[in-house]
């Protein structure tokens, strides 16, 4: 009986690190090395994305090098109504920088 109990135990720890684990893994993001260098947190950056795309989701977000504002700019894939746009945000003032509709049709 105890040795069934310390199996469960190890088991289920052995689960919520995997599943901790998975947890950090979704929460990184590409560029997610120069965070360092932003004045502006990725969640105030996907608020403000979110902001210009009403009744949008974020499907996609990077942190990269990029010519404009600060050079260092947040940018999010945000669907909204069957539409893809890209939203990219300075990652120093969170000044928009750009909010243009992509694939075929772009509006």
């Amino acid at each position: 009986m105890l040795w069934a109990m310390k199996n469960t135990i190890l088991t289920a720890a052995a689960l919520a690190s995997a599943f901790g684990f998975a947890i950090a893994t979704a929460a990184a993001y590409p560029g997610q090395q120069l965070a360092k260098q932003a004045t502006v947190s990725i969640s105030k950056a996907r608020a403000i994305a979110l902001r210009a795309v009403p009744n949008g989701e974020i499907v996609a977000q990077e942190l990269e090098k990029e010519s404009g504002g600060s050079a260092l700019r947040y940018s999010f894939d945000v669907q909204s109504g069957g539409k893809t746009r890209e939203v990219g945000v300075d990652a120093k003032s969170g000044k928009i920088l750009e909010n243009i509709a992509e694939g075929k049709n772009p509006d």
